[in-house]
């Protein structure tokens, strides 16, 4: 009797201490390794990791619903500090041939974090294009939306302060290629953040004439541009985000 209320006892705790602890329902491990479900994605999008002399990066997935994902990757990377190794990301699936000037709003949700010094960024990647069946990895126009800056800058120059969605936001434009580029990045670390990503093509249209009934959208896409550093842990504790 005394064993019997012993291995319960042990069986109680165990199933307490894994009801605490978030489950990696996938682990992606391989270069371009992916998961899908609930309308969302993810990518080990290690793109760049040929420039690295050492390194290697994993991607899991915690939780998803369609209330958003929960997600974290954990990385070393050493050489070639100033190339991107990777962008790895959740993304909301989209429907293709949706205009930008047809779409009222994007609204996004998002609470992150580092647990390490990185040269790193944390970002919002948004491609749109002409071809509504453009290739995902581009397109005409880049709308970045940087919630993290560590010691790395974006492509292009600084081109000042602008306000979008009641927020102040350092804009940089250049080119990657062919591709525009439009960088908005929060002057603080932005750990959570509420907004519309519509409200920034707006602006993009009003200010920098954008063309948003030629342009389609392709991804909306969140993550982290990694370049070096590590061992490193990027936690996502839920994203969500939504067209409509």
């Amino acid at each position: 009797m005394k064993s019997s209320i012993f291995f319960l006892a042990q069986l109680t705790a165990l199933t307490s201490a894994a009801a605490l602890e978030p489950r990696q329902q996938a682990t992606l491990c391989k270069q371009y390794e992916y998961w899908s479900g609930n309308g969302y994605e993810m990518n080990n999008n290690l793109w760049g990791k040929d420039a690295a002399s050492s390194g290697s990066q994993c991607t899991y997935l915690n939780s998803a619903s369609a209330n958003g994902i929960a997600w974290s990757s954990t990385w070393t990377w050493q050489g070639a500090p100033n190339n991107v190794k990777s962008y790895v990301y959740a993304g909301r699936q989209v429907t293709r041939g949706r205009k930008i000037s047809q779409i009222s709003s994007m609204p996004t949700s998002v609470n992150w974090r580092y647990n390490a010094n990185v040269r790193a960024n944390v970002a919002y990647d948004i491609f749109t294009a002409s071809d509504p069946n453009h290739v995902n990895s581009s397109g005409d126009y880049e709308l970045m939306i940087w919630l993290g800056r560590f010691d790395v800058y974006p492509i292009g120059s600084n081109t000042g302060m602008v306000s979008v969605g009641g927020r102040q936001w350092e804009l940089w434009i250049g080119y990657n290629g062919a591709m525009k580029v439009f960088s908005f990045i929060a002057p603080q670390t932005t750990n959570q953040w509420s907004g519309d990503a519509k409200q920034f093509f707006q602006y993009l249209q009003d200010r920098q004439s954008f063309p948003a009934s030629q342009q389609n959208l392709i991804v909306y896409q969140f993550g982290t541009e990694a370049f070096t550093g590590g061992p490193a842990t990027f936690t996502v504790e839920n994203w969500s985000a939504s067209v409509n």
